[in-house]
């Protein structure tokens, strides 16, 4: 394949603009009224633009990026194999402060990417806070057992169960064994994924508080 042809693939797989726009602004709970407005651009052409009709110039799109929170890479860069791909052994592992789950990221940042995955190990004993929120979750324990409470129903999960369900419900989860869990985690809630730039996806680790966590570390 020439590079041109590659040049040309590339830019035929990538999501349209437009596409990357309106899903980022319902992220937001933004109407296009708002968005025109924090980005100084008329809501006709806005519209254009979301529907694929007009192509904004960069220095348009730098502006429509700022008032949606994110740096203008979000809708031109996509991920490479290698950003996408995890190998078993050289996930980093990390917790938050005062907390003794450990996480391992499997999912990447790229331009209107919704999901969130993460593998957690979590300790005997351990109980989380009662939360809801919008959007959805799937849980899948791989190994040991969780007691799991969803809009006051208590449920014992297993090694092979699974849970999926909207996170506006009231939900929680313990551990209630002497042996650690293995959960796999999934959900469109934005778990420490940056709401800025991708590429400065370290700061903002850094501004909630994950530590990372060396391997030998994890309890067996």
């Amino acid at each position: 394949m020439t590079d041109a042809a590659e040049d040309r693939s590339q830019i035929e797989g990538h999501p349209k603009v437009g596409a990357l726009i309106r899903a980022r602004r319902r992220q937001q709970q933004m109407t296009l009224e708002a968005l025109g407005k924090s980005a100084a651009v008329s809501v006709g052409y806005l519209s254009q633009v979301e529907r694929d009709h007009a192509t904004p110039s960069l220095g348009t799109l730098a502006q429509i990026a700022r008032a949606l929170g994110v740096g203008i890479d979000y809708f031109v860069s996509a991920p490479t194999a290698k950003t996408a791909l995890t190998k078993a052994g050289d996930r980093g592992r990390f917790s938050l402060d005062g907390s003794s789950i450990i996480y391992e990221r499997l999912g990447t940042d790229f331009p209107g990417n919704m999901l969130s995955s993460f593998l957690m190990t979590v300790p005997p004993g351990y109980r989380s806070e009662t939360v809801a929120h919008e959007g959805e979750e799937i849980l899948y324990v791989l190994e040991g057992a969780i007691t799991q409470r969803l809009d006051g129903e208590e449920m014992l999960m297993s090694a092979g169960d699974s849970l999926h369900f909207r996170g506006n419900r009231p939900h929680s989860w313990s551990n209630h064994t002497d042996q650690p869990a293995r959960l796999l985690w999934t959900g469109t809630l934005a778990l420490f994924r940056s709401s800025a730039r991708p590429s400065r996806q370290s700061e903002t680790v850094a501004k909630i508080g994950i530590v990372p966590v060396k391997k030998k570390k994890i309890v067996k």
